[in-house]
């Protein structure tokens, strides 16, 4: 075998350039077909990111009627809804799927927000617990956040983030200052940001209003301060973090049937329903990958192409080392010394294309992730399955030269000689 493979570089090296046009379409096709996959995986971490930001894998449960989003600010507190219980967001923390929760009540559009003659257009109050923060990736940046007293004695105190201090205040000017909020006067102590920040793709005026809620600005208050402004027994929202973007489905589902049990509505038409982010992206995933496996199969017909490149100069080779093939055999070499040998060198080309496909196929994946903003995303099995499946290639297509080779009369090789 070694032997065979030292012959096979010294033909391959002794026609260079006919051997690289030959590899040529073999280089083409798995140069593609790493591209395309990387495309693929990178058009896919570019959806999960646009729509679950990167690394947060929290979901949001909500109160939903009739499938839309239930609106406690204008349509009341509902019936048969009760406030959820310490027991309850136990439970959901037991969930194998579920490595963090917090509790919350919001107010997405809200006003009536000012500092002196200074309002707030369009930003959101959220009424949060002590796990708020760490659940959902926010860190202080200046002050303090809030303590177990302010809970305890339902002290007036807020924090904000960033977009919101930018409305009201010159910079580290916060702290200490007074807001007011329906009227009501609260401490600033301290401001917040977001651990990984990310710009989402804005696909639907849902999105948009979404967005624009948050990017308006975001006023934090203790939860229990919330009824000094708000309404008392007020049910909550939850936000569950999963370990990994995977088991997101699985936790808000398994965290709204838990908040569902305790609902008595006699309508039927309310109920706890999560903002299935992972789903939608996996559907939008399975919509691109179904449009670049057309292109895979486009780009697999480069590899046949190669193949029968291979298999044409392999021809042409057995017809040039006709005598070669002869004085083997008149000194004893058998036919499956020859079918081993022409085997092997058709299986070295394709490989060494393989190999060059491989690189020149990551290059590729750079220039495209670069011109179209996506992560550049390599997959390593990919790229080892694209230089076996050349090999193989090598071998299917080099076979009919090979059989040809090791059935030559001795006696009409040496004849051409």
């Amino acid at each position: 075998m070694i032997e065979n493979i030292r012959l096979s570089f010294q033909g391959i090296w002794a026609h260079k350039m006919r051997s690289f046009l030959t590899m040529l379409g073999i280089i083409i096709g798995i140069a593609s077909l790493i591209s395309i996959v990387s495309t693929i995986k990178g058009t896919n971490e570019q959806i999960k990111k646009n729509l679950i930001g990167e690394g947060d894998n929290v979901v949001e449960v909500f109160l939903s009627e009739n499938g839309g989003e239930y609106q406690i600010e204008y349509q009341g507190i509902p019936a048969g809804v009760p406030v959820i219980t310490k027991e309850q967001k136990k439970e959901i923390l037991d969930l194998e799927e579920v490595e963090g929760v917090t509790l919350y009540q919001s107010r997405m559009y809200a006003d009536g927000i000012f500092y002196q003659n200074k309002g707030m257009d369009g930003g959101s109050v959220l009424g949060i617990d002590q796990d708020y923060l760490d659940v959902c990736g926010y860190q202080i940046i200046r002050g303090r956040g809030f303590s177990k007293e302010d809970y305890q004695n339902y002290r007036k105190v807020v924090m904000i983030d960033e977009t919101a201090s930018g409305s009201f205040f010159e910079k580290g000017q916060e702290i200490g200052k007074t807001i007011e909020i329906k009227g009501e006067p609260f401490t600033v102590i301290g401001v917040v940001k977001k651990t990984q920040e990310y710009e989402p793709v804005i696909n639907s005026q849902e999105e948009y209003y979404t967005y624009y809620s948050n990017s308006s600005g975001i006023v934090f208050m203790p939860d229990a301060s919330w009824p000094i402004v708000y309404q008392y027994d007020e049910p909550q929202q939850v936000s569950v973090k999963a370990p990994s973007p995977e088991e997101m489905s699985a936790a808000g589902k398994k965290t709204a049937e838990i908040l569902n049990a305790s609902i008595t509505s006699v309508t039927g038409t309310i109920a706890y329903k999560a903002k299935d982010m992972m789903e939608k992206a996996k559907g939008l995933q399975q919509i691109s990958e179904s449009t670049n496996r057309q292109l895979l199969w486009i780009a697999s017909i480069s590899l046949l192409v190669g193949g029968i490149g291979v298999m044409n100069i392999m021809l042409v080779s057995v017809t040039e080392r006709t005598g070669e093939i002869g004085l083997k055999k008149a000194i004893g070499a058998n036919k499956k010394r020859i079918l081993g040998q022409f085997l092997t060198e058709a299986s070295v080309l394709t490989s060494i294309g393989g190999i060059l496909g491989v690189f020149g196929g990551i290059a590729l994946a750079a220039i495209i992730a670069k011109m179209s903003g996506t992560p550049m995303v390599i997959s390593i099995p990919a790229a080892v399955g694209a230089v076996i499946f050349s090999t193989v290639i090598g071998i299917v297509f080099g076979l009919l030269p090979s059989i040809k080779a090791a059935n030559l009369s001795p006696i009409e090789a040496l004849r051409r000689m």
